[in-house]
């Protein structure tokens, strides 16, 4: 999905000039990396706001029209207002096409409604992860990755270890040898409490009086 950012130059910094943007619907930003000194730059905020609602904004190579200028951006930060849902600032970093970029990606589940530890076990399927960190060059940076929950079975979970990147993605926790959770098939709470309640009970049961021999031994 090709996301194109509109943005001009900002001469202005400060506070006061931040704010007088803002009164005027405009954000400011900046724009840095690659290689070249930081722009301060400004942005629609109407078209902004409707960009940040995209996932795909979050998490893919974007092309910043500076002035007509067009360069490869990643969005790495932005501020919202405390309690209005106003843009206050936004950044981007310049990506060269030979350099690797961390990024975190969102994951997307599929198929969650046919695995059997749903279909037949009645589990609840809970997902411990919801992006991924991951680097990449650019050109191989991936909108989001599928977790396919076709076979998960209740009380299984899906690991790191188990996910099928795309061709030149890795992920950062396990190239750092942490083989996380992804995604789990819980047990059902009716059934985990009564199983809980079964052992509890018989933990709690006296066990059998040893059988008393009557006087005198056994009559022959």
């Amino acid at each position: 999905m090709a996301i194109e950012v509109n943005a001009t130059s900002r001469s202005t910094q400060g506070k006061g000039a931040s704010r007088r943007l803002r009164h005027a619907a405009r954000v400011p930003g900046i724009v840095y990396g690659g290689g070249q000194d930081a722009q301060p730059i400004e942005l629609d905020h109407k078209e902004l706001k409707q960009q940040l609602k995209l996932e795909a904004f979050h998490a893919s190579i974007l092309t910043l029209n500076l002035e007509g200028q067009k360069q490869q951006v990643l969005l790495r930060d932005y501020q919202m207002h405390p309690w209005r849902l106003d843009v206050m600032h936004v950044d981007f970093q310049r990506v060269a096409k030979d350099r690797k970029i961390h990024m975190k990606v969102p994951l997307h589940f599929v198929n969650a409604e046919i695995a059997p530890g749903v279909k037949m076990g009645g589990g609840t399927v809970s997902h411990v992860l919801t992006e991924l960190d991951i680097n990449c060059l650019p050109a191989d940076l991936p909108e989001y990755i599928e977790i396919d929950l076709a076979n998960l079975q209740v009380g299984h979970s899906v690991h790191l270890s188990e996910l099928k990147l795309p061709s030149g993605v890795e992920s950062v926790q396990l190239r750092a040898g942490e083989d996380l959770v992804v995604a789990t098939i819980q047990v059902p709470r009716g059934e985990a409490a009564a199983e809980e309640t079964s052992e509890a009970a018989a933990a709690a049961a006296p066990a059998p009086a040893a059988e008393k021999k009557p006087a005198g031994g056994d009559k022959k």
